[in-house]
């Protein structure tokens, strides 16, 4: 079974919203709340609820608090996602309530790289499946389908929100501690979200484009595009070669291309994401 097709199947992505789920767990009970700091999103706001109702327990804040949630989940993305969130929910309130160690981390600022890579880390996993752990994930999820906002970019600014309405209410420096934090959390899921969809975008202007190509073809297996150009000064109409490729491929591209042609001109640029035949597939939530 192809790679493409295990991201599709229901063990596998409950693998990856348990595991996901249990890590961010892990982030906010040994490190996080025992340091007296919130989190963003629902998880920080449970969190807020237990320290000034003790009321509950930061698990059953969390799980409250996602009902309203679940119902836009349920209006606006598709029950397989809102099924997959509801597990990924439950999970975390268990994973919150359950866990009783701590890890000992007694400097804030250490505390907050820990939490934040841990949290992020756990967050970023459960976002490469078709699901999530609930609460502000389904919102980011709902915003990043239907106008392309980023999750990670979203979730750092509901935190900057909800971290202002915080002061007065909570120490300045844990706030400020916490906001460091929700930064750190929201770059790793950017990580975690392109760590094996970043691909290269090369193009290779040069007088033996077809040879080129060919030797990428059959040594690489990788595909490739003629783009038709001109040469500003010569006039000359070229065939540009465009191809996509990942980072380990990139070095035996150059050996190809100048071994062909020792003048040629290649462009390597950076992109987000690749979909289609050959790399990932689209994931439909």
């Amino acid at each position: 079974m192809k790679f493409q097709a295990i991201t599709y199947s229901i063990p596998w992505n409950l693998f990856l919203i348990t595991l996901g789920s249990i890590i961010v767990g892990i982030g906010l009970k040994a490190v996080v709340i025992p340091n007296g700091m919130i989190t963003g999103g629902f998880s920080g706001a449970g969190i807020l609820f237990f320290y000034y109702t003790q009321v509950f327990t930061p698990g059953i804040w969390y799980f409250i608090l996602n009902i309203p949630v679940f119902i836009l989940g349920w209006l606006f993305i598709s029950r397989r996602f809102l099924l997959y969130s509801l597990y990924g929910a439950i999970i975390l309130t268990l994973a919150i309530d359950l866990i009783q160690f701590e890890i000992p981390v007694k400097d804030l600022m250490l505390a907050v790289l820990a939490g934040g890579t841990i949290i992020g880390a756990g967050a970023g996993i459960v976002f490469r499946s078709l699901g999530s752990s609930g609460g502000n994930d389904i919102i980011a999820i709902i915003l990043n389908q239907k106008l392309g906002v980023r999750i990670g970019t979203y979730n750092f600014s509901f935190n900057f929100v909800l971290f202002f309405f915080s002061f007065g209410l909570l120490n300045t420096d844990l706030i400020l501690y916490s906001m460091t934090m929700s930064y750190i959390i929201s770059q790793v899921i950017e990580y975690f979200m392109t760590l094996f969809n970043q691909r290269k975008l090369i193009f290779i202007i040069s007088n033996n484009p077809r040879q080129i190509t060919d030797e990428i073809m059959k040594k690489l297996n990788r595909g490739a595009t003629f783009l038709k150009g001109e040469g500003a000064y010569s006039g000359m109409e070229k065939d540009i070669i465009m191809t996509v490729a990942n980072t380990f491929q990139i070095k035996r591209i150059e050996e190809i291309a100048f071994s062909v042609d020792p003048d040629a001109f290649l462009i390597t640029e950076n992109t987000f994401n690749v979909l289609g035949k050959g790399f990932s597939r689209r994931k439909v939530y």
